[in-house]
């Protein structure tokens, strides 16, 4: 039997933060007590703070490392060791691989990314390699000719954790605001004004051919399976509404308002971005994720694209909510959503996923990581 002991710690429990002593057994969380432990082997925490680790329903961190400079593509194998040592480092015990499927033609070389990262997690997720552990999460493009081509050969992988229908045609959810993404093509690519409003059209066309019936498509593909399903980038309730009839529970990344208030409503889970609270707003014009807390029309936080967001945001979101149901955002509630009932809490008998913080200068810095009851950072 392995004991870890550690205490002078301020314990962040689901209910309340108690300064205590949490012991841990065979990689597990055996016992959570108030005060100080004596025991000659106790771990001084010095009053850092200590939380669940957090569980990441959502991150592209891994196309960062892939592309680390445009046309600078990195070997696939040695960028997922770089992203899963970057979100150890964060905190991150659980890492959903967010993976898009589907390419609307400006993002060449996605496909070779997440055919490559399903291929290396696959590989790698039981060597004993990967400081966190890494679960898929599949962004089917549904107006993407190529999606259904990709989806089904990996629609049955045990490591699915989560499934979202998204579409990014100009014009609609995130990019909406269709003069903003004109200017946004025109500036990531070399193509004319001219050439970006021809594509804007045939997008259009492609959305109005294959949307609704790849949709369909992507439903019973994954009816009657235990599979979280969320829709991205919700602009009104009625899309809300609509895929909650349809079995889709969750909304990722809402852009409005209104449809994260509808979604709490009627019970779908809201998923926002950690970044959108770091940095004070969307980067692409939509709702305040802060907002949206305020409101109490959120659930979960992820990463989005930086990990180390997602402690620093819940420290953030802890000044309007209090410490344990914000950090509820990114441990116990996250954990829910995906169906994993054996993490996410300081709770005797949960795996003995954790973080230790200390705060310095209103700033949230992990100093240590632990999987299973094992440090891994």
């Amino acid at each position: 039997m392995t004991e870890i002991i550690w205490t002078n710690a301020r314990l962040v429990l689901p209910e309340a933060v108690i300064d205590g002593t949490l012991t841990l057994r065979d990689g597990r969380i055996a016992e959570i007590q108030p005060g100080n432990c004596a025991h000659p082997s106790a771990i001084d925490c010095g009053g850092d703070i200590v939380i669940p680790g957090v569980v990441d329903v959502h991150t592209d961190n891994l196309e960062r490392q892939v592309l680390p400079r445009a046309n600078a593509r990195w070997p696939s194998r040695s960028a997922f060791v770089s992203h899963d040592a970057q979100c150890a480092a964060a905190g991150v015990t659980t890492v959903l691989d967010a993976l898009c499927l589907g390419d609307l033609g400006f993002d060449q070389g996605r496909d070779q990314t997440f055919r490559d990262g399903v291929d290396d997690l696959t590989a790698m997720a039981d060597s004993g390699l990967m400081k966190s552990e890494h679960l898929l999460h599949l962004r089917c493009e549904l107006p993407a000719r190529d999606m259904p081509g990709a989806l089904e050969p990996v629609a049955h992988h045990p490591l699915i954790a989560m499934v979202s229908l998204m579409d990014h045609s100009p014009g609609v959810g995130q990019y909406r605001d269709l003069q903003r993404y004109r200017a946004m093509r025109i500036r990531q690519t070399r193509m004319t004004e001219d050439e970006v409003e021809r594509r804007i059209q045939a997008l259009h066309a492609q959305r109005d051919e294959l949307r609704e019936k790849q949709r369909a498509w992507v439903l019973s593909l994954f009816a009657g399976r235990d599979i979280p399903l969320a829709s991205h980038d919700d602009e009104e309730p009625e899309q809300v509404r609509r895929n909650a009839e349809d079995g889709i529970r969750v909304a990722e990344f809402p852009v409005t308002m209104e449809a994260a208030i509808e979604a709490g409503r009627i019970g779908v889970g809201v998923i926002g971005g950690a970044p959108n609270i770091v940095r004070g707003g969307s980067h692409s014009g939509n709702v305040s994720i802060m907002e949206l807390v305020r409101a109490g029309a959120m659930d979960v936080l992820a990463s989005d694209y930086v990990p180390p967001a997602m402690i620093e945001a819940a420290f953030m979101v802890a000044k309007e909510v209090g410490l344990p149901k914000a950090i509820a955002m990114i441990t116990s509630a996250p954990a829910a959503m995906c169906r994993l009932d054996d993490r996410g809490a300081l709770v005797p008998s949960l795996r003995a996923d954790l973080v230790r913080v200390t705060q310095r200068d209103d700033m949230a810095v992990v100093r240590q990581v632990w999987r299973g009851g094992e440090r891994v950072a």
